[in-house]
């Protein structure tokens, strides 16, 4: 009886555990993530981004900050630019917690659009295409959601193939 309380409380703590996750922590874990979480770090968002949230974060690939033109990243992650680093990070970020489930609810019901409003202030648009959520940036860039429903204690990560970039 004893030994099944204890493997109780230890599974029910791993579970706990797990379940207590942050968005960064969720992206730390993540080898394909490590240009997003080197610049989360450069532009300070990591104690935001370990707040309570909850947050929808919309996660460019390292392959998809390496689309970006050939020295963007690097100037980006410099100290003078932090403002602007932030700004663009603050854009993959929406307020609340939308799984992939919600997503598409508030497309189907925006007739096949749904408008976004990031952290930073600007506005994605989220609709389908070939069977696949899209997000469409300010400048008309374009973004695949490729993973969707990465679950953290403080909200949800989607994979996206590009980095989308405010006005």
């Amino acid at each position: 009886m004893k030994m099944k309380l204890l493997l109780t409380m230890l599974i029910g703590g791993i579970i706990s555990a797990s379940a207590q996750k942050t968005i960064v922590d969720v992206a730390v874990g993540s080898s394909a993530h490590t240009t997003l979480v080197a610049a989360v770090k450069a532009a300070d968002l990591v104690a935001t981004l370990q707040s309570a949230g909850p947050f929808t974060v919309f996660a460019p690939t390292n392959d998809a900050f390496a689309k970006l033109p050939k020295g963007t990243v690097e100037s980006l992650l410099k100290p003078e630019n932090k403002a602007t680093l932030a700004k663009i990070l603050t854009y993959h970020v929406v307020a609340g917690n939308l799984d992939a489930t919600a997503v598409l609810k508030a497309i189907k019901d925006g007739n096949g659009s749904v408008t976004l409003k990031a952290v930073s202030g600007g506005t994605l648009t989220a609709s389908i295409k070939a069977g696949k959520v899209i997000l469409t940036d300010e400048k008309g860039g374009m973004a695949t959601v490729t993973a969707t429903d990465l679950k953290a204690g403080n909200g949800v990560i989607h994979v996206i193939d590009a980095v989308v970039l405010p006005k």
